[in-house]
Formats: structure tokens, sequence, C-alpha cells
């Protein structure tokens, strides 16, 4: 789907274009001014972006939270990737969506966990920063 808007063969309002980013207004917005930021290169995950693009992706992120704060008169932005699990549309997108103090959304809507010690916390710190090596 995003490829084809990309391409030119699906509409979409479009509020910025640039040779490796494109972002637009989402069809099913959470508010109005919620806008998706997109890789013009089709990757699906976010662990699938090559590095030189990190930088223009979320460079962009930042424009387009700005944006929405100064054009729509936003008090701040929720800006998320669903990574895989709950993504509509396999494409790499991050969400950026006008927020206003009292607008009715609360947070995470999935149970919390915590840890049943420090060891198990340690744990897990370990075996994700052992992954990274």
């Amino acid at each position: 789907m995003f490829c084809s808007i990309l391409a030119g063969q699906t509409s979409a309002d479009f509020v910025l274009r640039t040779p490796e980013v494109s972002a637009f207004l989402d069809v099913r917005p959470l508010f109005r001014g919620h806008v998706l930021v997109v890789p013009r290169e089709h990757v699906v995950t976010i662990g699938e972006i090559a590095p030189a693009q990190i930088a223009p992706l979320f460079g962009a992120v930042s424009r387009i939270a700005r944006a929405i704060e100064a054009g729509l008169g936003a008090h701040g932005s929720f800006v998320a990737i669903n990574n895989t699990v709950s993504q509509s549309v396999p494409h790499l997108h991050v969400h950026v969506v006008p927020r206003h103090k009292g607008d009715g959304l609360r947070g995470f809507f999935w149970p919390r966990a915590k840890y049943e010690s420090d060891e198990q916390r340690l744990d897990y710190a370990a075996r994700i920063a052992n992954a990274l090596e």
C-alpha cells in the first residue's frame, strides 16, 4: 500500500517529500493531523532499515512533530512504531499524532508486568546487552 502511494499510484495527502522519506496524513487518524512518516525504500521493520536511512527518517519525524505543534496548535505529539505485531501495513512507518491536554488518549492499553526481583531485571538487561554484541 505505501509503495503504491510513494509511486503515485494511490493518492495521499503529503506533508513532506524528500528523496529518502515521505510523510502523509493517515487515512484512519487517531486524531486529525495524524501523520505517517515512511522511508521511500521498502523495508518492513525497523531492524531492516539501512543505518544511513535512520537519520533522514527520524529527522523527518522530528520536523513533523514540531510542525504539528506549530501548525495545528497541538500541545505535543505521540510518536510510535508498530514493529510486525499490530503493523497494519507491512512497510516501516512512524506515527506522529497530535496531542492536546484532555484529548482522551490515556497511555497504553496493555497490561504491565513487573520484574519478580532485581536479579530477574538485571538478567533481562544483560541478555539484551549481550545480544547487541
